[in-house]
């Protein structure tokens, strides 16, 4: 879509067009795109309205009720953060007395709104036109905030009594520039040498605007956190979604953290503090324990199991695998239970008879830290057509050794 179209689209008849159209059936969609056009409506805008309804079909689950106002694009959905998760971004910079962001490479304006719905005022850029315009449009319910086409190379923060109360918010493009897929999306990108803005820039702006916060990668390296900032790996209903680096007022807690939302119940965060005095591995597999815990994946991302062991009076299976073994039963809010059914070295065959002894005829299939094709393991265990049973198996390490954990949600 170019700056044309899209200003056609959000305005007079085709506004009106979007707003009308009936909730996003794929089924009837070419038939609804024949009638449209037979009534009189340009092809390209009833294209380009029918990819709104989409899209914002598929934004519900990001926006909720917002995504039926919002102008989207499928990079754009796929980059923004999450509703609730913008929530969280936008209560940092209230709370730490910030009247002002500045949104440099704010993509369709999700950051944005949710700073905007917090009574923040916005000044968002990007460097894309388009996208620009398109941030602007989802901007419209809140005048004090704008967002317009520019560089964050060419950004120039306020200086002295300016710049009380201000700060920034960076959300750099993981995606390079050029030819599309088929879905219409480019290629990801997950070297922090090729985020755009890039990692310098970042980093300069913080040391301008102190307030400042850059959503990055949940990949972020754990040595590239600047000294004194908090990085902290967000997940969603166990799904790591973002690691933000905050910088100046906006740190909590300095070092690595990690938060776990969910869709119900209220935020956990775990911080490095949380893991003191770390237990070390587990030294053969007999040590597993009647439970397992598996921590829940920012935790995992920003290396903070010693949380988990600390917590459970336990001790991770194998260095980085994140499984923890412990005698003891204990509710931990960052992590699932499970109770340990049988351990064994990890064996096709031996679990394939240990599997039918047991008449397991459906199993779900975790693994870390080893090299097993599940799809692969599934066939050669062949299991019964007709069994009576459930089973977890979990594949793993201890001590370098490749293992076979049953387990059972507790």
């Amino acid at each position: 879509m170019d700056l044309a179209l899209l200003r056609r689209l959000t305005t007079g008849e085709g506004w009106g067009l979007l707003q009308s159209l009936p909730p996003y059936d794929e089924a009837g969609a070419l038939a609804l795109q024949q009638r449209l056009r037979d009534a009189g409506f340009e092809p390209d805008l009833v294209a380009a309205a029918l990819n709104q309804a989409r899209l914002r079909a598929k934004g519900q689950d990001k926006f909720g009720e917002f995504a039926r106002g919002m102008v989207l694009t499928s990079d754009g959905l796929e980059q923004a953060t999450r509703l609730a998760v913008a929530a969280q971004h936008a209560q940092r910079f209230r709370a730490a007395g910030i009247h002002t962001v500045y949104d440099l490479g704010c993509g369709i304006g999700s950051d944005a709104m949710a700073m905007a719905g917090l009574d923040l005022r916005v000044r968002a850029i990007d460097a894309d036109e388009v996208t620009a315009g398109i941030a602007a449009v989802n901007l419209r319910h809140w005048p004090d905030s704008t967002a317009y086409q520019g560089l964050v190379e060419e950004f120039t923060a306020p200086l002295g009594e300016g710049a009380r109360g201000v700060g920034a918010w960076l959300d750099p493009a993981r995606r390079t520039p050029g030819v599309a897929d088929v879905t219409g999306r480019t290629r990801r990108v997950f070297n922090l040498a090729e985020i755009s803005p890039s990692w310098t820039t970042v980093q300069e702006v913080a040391r301008a605007l102190p307030a400042t916060g850059a959503k990055l990668s949940p990949g972020f390296p754990h040595a590239a956190v600047p000294p004194g900032a908090e990085a902290q790996w967000t997940s969603w209903d166990g799904d790591v979604v973002e690691c933000v680096v905050w910088w100046g007022p906006l740190v909590r807690t300095a070092g690595r953290t990690a938060a776990v939302l969910r869709a119900s119940g209220p935020a956990v965060v775990v911080t490095e503090a949380d893991g003191d005095g770390v237990a070390p591995p587990l030294q053969n597999l007999a040590a597993v324990g009647a439970w397992l815990y598996e921590p829940d994946k920012a935790v995992l991302r920003a290396g903070l199991v010693g949380a988990l062991t600390a917590a459970t009076d336990g001790a991770e299976l194998d260095a980085g695998v994140g499984y923890v073994g412990s005698s003891r039963s204990v509710d931990v809010p960052f992590a699932k239970r499970y109770a340990v059914v049988e351990a064994m070295p990890f064996n096709v065959k031996a679990l394939r008879g240990w599997l039918r002894d047991h008449g397991i005829d459906r199993l779900t299939i975790k693994k870390r830290g080893v090299s097993v094709d599940a799809d692969l393991l599934r066939r050669q265990l062949r299991l019964p057509a007709k069994g009576t049973q459930e089973a977890v198996v979990i594949l793993t390490r201890v001590r370098s050794n490749q293992v076979a954990i049953i387990v059972r949600p507790a």
